[in-house]
């Protein structure tokens, strides 16, 4: 098994950049490339901007598309395969010194690439245009959203102590097959067989954030895969992803992103076509 010394990564490097302790990496990869089973001395994300990255890991197997964020701990062994066409990601590495700062005390569960659905991919999107900015602002940018990388990591299930119960898991599986249509609590509560109250009080507790806001989050992270990746319009997204118009779309967009979808969706495929010149 080869171990990865900070800011290494197969591939070939597009691009890199250091700021406040985190290794900036921009990799690409050759078709059908197969990358051998290893490990990274520092925990680090990646988020997919072209092929599909197959992975994996001691507990299972599966695949990043474009718009998918992953998460893997410092040590962690995993094998990777880009399969079928070329490959580019961007990798966000937290560095000693970062973790120094931030991260006394925290730490990261195992278990395998955590997808979007799961994080909040967006952050990373917006990460990668600031570092692609290289303005007087950007380093002050990314800086804060890996902040907020971190805390949302940290709020998923999977790095949460205890484990949620069974049947509270079950209620959250079917909110991610579930979320772009109506959900009602009583039914969810019904299908797991527990009291509406009971349920409310214990997916907040377990998962830091109501139901509806969790649907919410659900719902807006479908949409950014749907921004970055295909060419429907602003009104085709938002129905898709269960609003009832645009406007409220975009209103609930801005509140979590901090730009409208419109803004996004330029700002992201600007930022992809400086990558690929």
């Amino acid at each position: 098994m080869q171990p990865l010394s900070s800011g290494s990564y197969f591939g070939d490097t597009a691009g890199s950049r250091q700021v406040a302790g985190l290794i900036l990496t921009e990799s690409a990869y050759r078709a059908d490339t197969d990358i051998p089973i290893h490990t990274h001395d520092n925990a680090f994300f990646y988020l997919v901007i072209d092929g599909a990255c197959f992975e994996k890991t001691r507990g299972s197997e599966q695949v990043a598309r474009p718009g998918e964020l992953v998460f893997h701990p410092a040590g962690e062994p995993h094998a990777n395969r880009w399969a079928g066409a070329q490959g580019r990601c961007f990798h966000v590495e937290l560095g000693d010194s970062w973790v120094r700062r931030f991260g006394a005390g925290l730490s990261w569960t195992e278990g395998g690439a955590t997808q979007s659905g799961r994080l909040t991919p967006w952050l990373a999107s917006r990460m990668y245009c600031e570092y692609r900015a290289l303005d007087e602002a950007s380093n002050l940018a990314i800086e804060g959203l890996a902040l907020e990388m971190v805390a949302a990591c940290l709020r998923t299930p999977d790095c949460l102590t205890p484990a949620p119960p069974r049947w509270l898991e079950q209620a959250r599986e079917i909110l991610h097959a579930k979320y772009i249509d109506g959900l009602d609590v009583a039914m969810i509560a019904k299908v797991v067989d527990v009291h509406p109250a009971h349920l409310v009080r214990a997916f907040r507790r377990h998962y830091r954030c109501s139901m509806g806001e969790y649907v919410r989050t659900l719902r807006i992270e479908f949409a950014c895969r749907e921004l970055t990746l295909t060419d429907s319009s602003l009104a085709e997204v938002a129905l898709a992803a269960g609003f009832s118009d645009q406007s409220h779309f975009s209103r609930t967009f801005k509140a979590q992103i901090g730009m409208t979808p419109g803004e996004f969706q330029k700002a992201f495929r600007r930022c992809k076509c400086r990558s690929t010149k």
